[in-house]
């Protein structure tokens, strides 16, 4: 199957400055991938040429087997900006009516879909003004507008990133609802976002691909390097000021459960022995100890701070 995203030797310079540095990158159709780096890591730069906002200096882009930017294109894929902008006195129906005219949509269609991405995102109850709408109902709209040409890949920058809870909520449950219908490519710094609703991703650094494949591999990668170990007592308080002075032992966290602690450790066979020894000289009462699985917070973190 032809991939919704293929890019090879991606390089694109700005003078001196090199945004890109051989960027290879591969996104399956039908999957929700999230394309995570720190500011100024070259997500931008990537998602403008893909876009055709913008020209590599070197390399190739394939979007679902056709040059960015082309006829062959447009009409397959939907965008939508981290600040989707709308003139303020246009309704959510005249936003997605308006687009519809623009896509060249038959009328029958265009009425059946309208009413559907406004049922969708949550907005055909709403008849106010753009003008006077939350950042989380203008991002609801903007994912509505870039889904009315039903697009077979979908590109979302930063979706999130300046939305309260329960803003970013609503944006990640209907981007789940997204699953099978469409490729996602969800390009984002936030990582919980990336485990709630991808199946693939990418981390970019220093505008180079630093790995990238389905979240479980992406997390196996990192296991081998550095382990924890969920571990819950009676107390402890005692516990954490016991395994800080233990050379096995890298760093001692509050785990969420009450009574829990994360261990990460250097040598996880060493830990595995010695930590039910020092639990039973302190003398208190072992409840839990199970490994743990490396977060994505912990590939990235250990992947591209190694490399800064």
């Amino acid at each position: 199957m032809t991939a919704a995203i293929e890019i090879n030797g991606l390089v694109k310079t700005y003078g001196r400055h090199r945004a890109l540095d051989g960027l290879d990158l591969r996104v399956e159709q039908g999957s929700v991938f999230g394309f995570l780096g720190a500011n100024g890591s070259g997500k931008t730069t990537a998602l403008r040429i893909i876009l055709a906002l913008a020209r590599q200096t070197a390399g190739s882009v394939r979007i679902l087997g056709h040059e960015p930017g082309s006829a062959g294109v447009r009409p397959l894929i939907g965008y939508c900006p981290d600040v989707p902008g709308f003139l303020p006195w246009m309704t959510a129906r005249d936003v997605l009516e308006s687009s519809a005219i623009l896509f060249r949509l038959p009328e029958p269609l265009a009425r059946q879909r309208v009413g559907d991405l406004l049922d969708l995102t949550g907005l055909a109850d709403t008849r106010a003004h753009v003008g006077g709408y939350s950042r989380g109902m203008r991002q609801r709209l903007g994912l509505a507008q870039a889904l009315i040409n039903s697009p077979r890949l979908l590109l979302l920058d930063e979706p999130t990133s300046a939305l309260d809870p329960m803003g970013r909520r609503v944006v990640l449950e209907l981007i789940s609802e997204l699953r099978g219908k469409t490729t996602v490519f969800f390009s984002t710094h936030l990582l919980p976002d990336v485990e709630r609703v991808c199946d693939s991703a990418a981390i970019i650094d220093a505008g180079r691909i630093v790995t990238s494949g389905p979240l479980e591999q992406i997390r196996a990668k990192n296991s081998a390097t550095r382990s924890r170990l969920l571990v819950e007592v009676d107390s402890p308080v005692k516990l954490q000021d016991a395994l800080a002075e233990q050379p096995w032992v890298s760093s001692v966290t509050k785990a969420e459960a009450p009574g829990a602690l994360v261990v990460a450790v250097t040598d996880f066979d060493e830990a595995a022995a010695r930590l039910p020894a020092q639990i039973a000289d302190l003398g208190l009462r072992l409840r839990r100890l199970e490994p743990q699985e490396a977060s994505l917070e912990d590939v990235f973190v250990g992947m591209v701070g190694a490399r800064s």
